[in-house]
């Protein structure tokens, strides 16, 4: 059995990072980053547990598609570190970041060989440049580059962690608390992903997979007299509008549906709950747009969508154009890969008897192809 346990650091908002993308939610064939990472590093060690960091938000998400250990992360990385080490009960512990995506099991087996010879095992590299600091050149040889992953005596990172003094490694924190930090050769290849040009510089990164997803909504709403109708994100001249928690557009209801069905990430109800007196009476504009956000985090680009609005009243036609430019712009779309249908039900149904209103959306995305940008 190993005494051996792996955290993984996946918690960050990637806000050097300048793209919509959260790069741990980049895609390397089918698996978001924090993924690949967890399933290159496991192949390569056993470990006792593994357990990945990430936000309170994607949590959820995250559990469908793995069966390891999840933590909700902190405010900082050391917060999320103090979560992450409640669940560890192994003497020693190996930390590292999502963003350092291709650790080589040299640099593996080089930690895990030096374990007992310090509280703190960190890979370093050395400084070919000369380096100065204010006006002072500075002994190059003296200077390190830090990397992760770090193996650290649990007991003794808790010790360390247990105080309001940030720091940036498990190492600078163990020192600080009087502990021992002993150095082996890193790996350039363990370079920390902070920018996008960085990826393109990892020759263990795949491309993503060349997909399309398709996803599908349906909702319906009764009318509600005295209430302004809202559909498709404008307006509609009529005296009723529909009974709902939110502004009751049932178009854009049906829209979010299908753009996370084609994420994999659910249901309205899961994103903006109706129980949440946050969404009462909300535009759904605001509740499209945050769900666009959210998509394009998790690593989609939406490529088309199309709308059927099925309603005996009011008439649909006079207002689809408008709804188009309305709605387009608000997924990063033309209005020419945006369609709005509208049909009756003959007077059948509910519809046709004028009591409400259906919808029916189709989506389509693909991953964010972050190698041609």
């Amino acid at each position: 059995m190993s005494d051996l346990t792996l955290i993984l650091l996946a918690a960050g908002n990637s806000s050097r990072f300048k793209v919509p993308v959260k790069k741990q939610w980049l895609r390397i064939g089918h698996d978001p980053l924090w993924l690949f990472v967890t399933n290159r590093i496991t192949k390569m060690v056993s470990f006792a547990n593994v357990i990945v960091v990430a936000h309170p938000e994607e949590l959820p998400f995250m559990r469908s598609m793995c069966d390891i250990t999840l933590v909700a992360g902190g405010s900082t990385r050391q917060d999320s570190l103090r979560n992450a080490l409640s669940q560890v009960d192994t003497p020693y512990v190996l930390v590292s970041d999502i963003a350092r995506a291709c650790i080589d099991s040299t640099v593996l087996t080089r930690l895990i060989t030096a374990r007992e010879l310090a509280d703190c095992i960190v890979p370093t590299l050395g400084v070919n440049d000369t380096i100065v600091y204010g006006d002072d050149t500075i002994v190059r040889e003296s200077i390190k580059r830090i990397q992760t992953p770090q193996l650290s005596r649990t007991t003794i990172l808790r010790l360390a962690l247990d105080t309001t003094q940030e720091y940036t490694d498990e190492s600078s924190a163990i020192v600080a608390h009087g502990g021992t930090r002993h150095y082996v050769e890193g790996d350039i290849r363990a370079d920390k992903i902070t920018r996008i040009d960085d990826l393109r510089a990892l020759e263990c990164l795949g491309s993503p997979a060349a997909m399309t997803f398709t996803g599908n909504g349906f909702d319906v709403h009764p009318f509600e007299e005295g209430k302004q109708m809202v559909l498709g994100g404008v307006e509609i001249e009529s005296s009723y509008g529909f009974k709902a928690h939110s502004d009751g557009d049932v178009a854009i209801h049906a829209l979010i549906d299908a753009l996370l069905g084609a994420a994999c990430m659910g249901d309205i109800g899961m994103l903006f709950p109706d129980t949440d007196e946050d969404y009462k009476n909300i535009d759904s504009k605001v509740l499209l747009t945050r769900c666009v956000e959210k998509i394009h985090a998790f690593g989609f680009v939406i490529a088309h969508a199309d709308i059927t609005v099925i309603a005996q009243v009011p008439k649909i036609g006079p207002y689809k154009e408008q709804m188009r430019k309305t709605l387009a712009p608000l997924m990063g779309l033309s209005p020419s890969r945006l369609n709005i249908k509208a049909t009756t039900t003959e007077h059948l149904g509910f519809i046709g008897r004028k009591e409400g209103v259906g919808v029916m959306a189709t989506a389509s995305l693909h991953y964010f192809d972050w190698i041609n940008g």
